[in-house]
């Protein structure tokens, strides 16, 4: 068999066949450009990004305000029921006094139980040590049968738990035996 031209005619062929192939694709764009016009492309896709970026954070913001309403919302309305209950025992002052003592007792326990409920549980522990995580102290008190630095009376309760504290407990603490 005869074999048509050398090794080099072929490598030649193959060459001319690449080049042509590469003429008859497209070549990339920005290739062609000129520098300013890729610099006017680059500068409009920097602040088409920016003003994505801006309405990201307007979106935000509003969804932010439209929760906190929410939350707002949903916590008052937790509250009218011991409202609801305050009012009536108002209704009812001039009934028997014991009575509306044991109805107010009834609405602070409803109240406790609502924020505790809300993640806020009272803090009125006696006997325990002190915790400054937990407790501030508004009087020291020299008490010969509690231990040093205990907490001897809750002047106002607390709320809250470690972390999550509304207020700390005032308490009156032990003072250190000498």
């Amino acid at each position: 068999m005869a074999t048509t031209g050398n090794a080099a005619e072929q490598g030649e062929s193959s060459a001319e066949a690449a080049g042509a192939d590469a003429r008859s694709r497209p070549q990339d764009p920005s290739a062609q450009e000129s520098p300013e016009a890729r610099i006017a492309e680059l500068e409009d896709h920097r602040r088409r990004a920016l003003a994505d970026l801006d309405n990201l954070r307007k979106r935000h913001a509003m969804e932010l305000r439209r929760e906190r309403e929410a939350e707002r919302a949903r916590v008052a309305a937790a509250w009218l029921p011991v409202l609801d209950n305050l009012e009536l025992a108002l209704a009812h002052a001039d009934a028997d006094p014991t009575a509306v003592v044991r109805g107010v007792l009834a609405i602070r326990d409803q109240a406790v139980q609502l924020l505790a409920g809300l993640g806020y549980p009272r803090d009125d522990e006696t006997g325990v040590p002190f915790d400054p995580g937990r407790h501030e102290v508004v009087a020291v008190v020299d008490d010969p049968r509690a231990e040093p630095n205990t907490v001897t009376r809750v002047v106002r309760p607390g709320y809250g738990t470690d972390g999550h504290e509304l207020r700390p407990t005032a308490v009156a603490v032990a003072k250190p035996r000498e």
